[in-house]
């Protein structure tokens, strides 16, 4: 499709943003969000729920915690790129994970659900996203102050996950 081959232009996100975008192949973000989803769950999928609830420092989350942290992330990113899709004009806010995160009981469930929650809002998103028209991939609208479209919203996700994803593998190796 028009639009998921191509990266967005620094006009249509946050300059926070950049540091996620950045780290998204090439190719189609729709197929990257699709095959990222097999291989975060071939990383966590072979962990012990006591693997799960390690702290590795410099690091202050568990694995199920930066795993719940992303789930939050991707329903929040997922969100605004449906707003942006359905070209909402309402300006959407930032969100603080740190306060999130602290109304959120991550530890006290199984990975395997963790891991099956997130399968299921990517899934979702990915539902989400494959039909959506070369028009409405580029629709401009605004998140955090700052010009936003459904194509770098999608790019934002894959790039959350990325970077957190390689920290997990990071901390694994250690």
């Amino acid at each position: 499709m028009q639009g998921t081959s191509t990266r967005p232009a620094a006009d249509e996100y946050a300059p926070d943003f950049e540091r996620y975008i950045r780290l998204v192949p090439a190719g189609d973000v729709v197929e990257i969000l699709a095959k990222q989803l097999a291989r975060l769950q071939a990383v966590l999928q072979p962990l012990s729920d006591a693997e799960s609830l390690a702290v590795h420092p410099p690091y202050s989350w568990t694995l199920k915690q930066v795993l719940g942290h992303v789930t939050d992330g991707e329903r929040v990113f997922g969100y605004r790129a449906l707003r942006m899709a359905r070209q909402d004009p309402t300006p959407l806010p930032g969100f603080d994970e740190m306060h999130f995160m602290q109304f959120a009981d991550f530890n006290s469930r199984p990975m395997a659900e963790l891991l099956e929650e997130f399968g299921l809002v990517r899934r979702g998103h990915l539902l989400l996203l494959r039909p959506v028209s070369p028009q409405a991939w580029t629709w401009r609208g605004t998140v955090l102050g700052h010009p936003a479209s459904c194509r770098a919203l999608a790019y934002v996700m894959a790039g959350h996950a990325e970077h957190h994803l390689a920290i997990i593998k990071k901390r694994l190796a250690a």
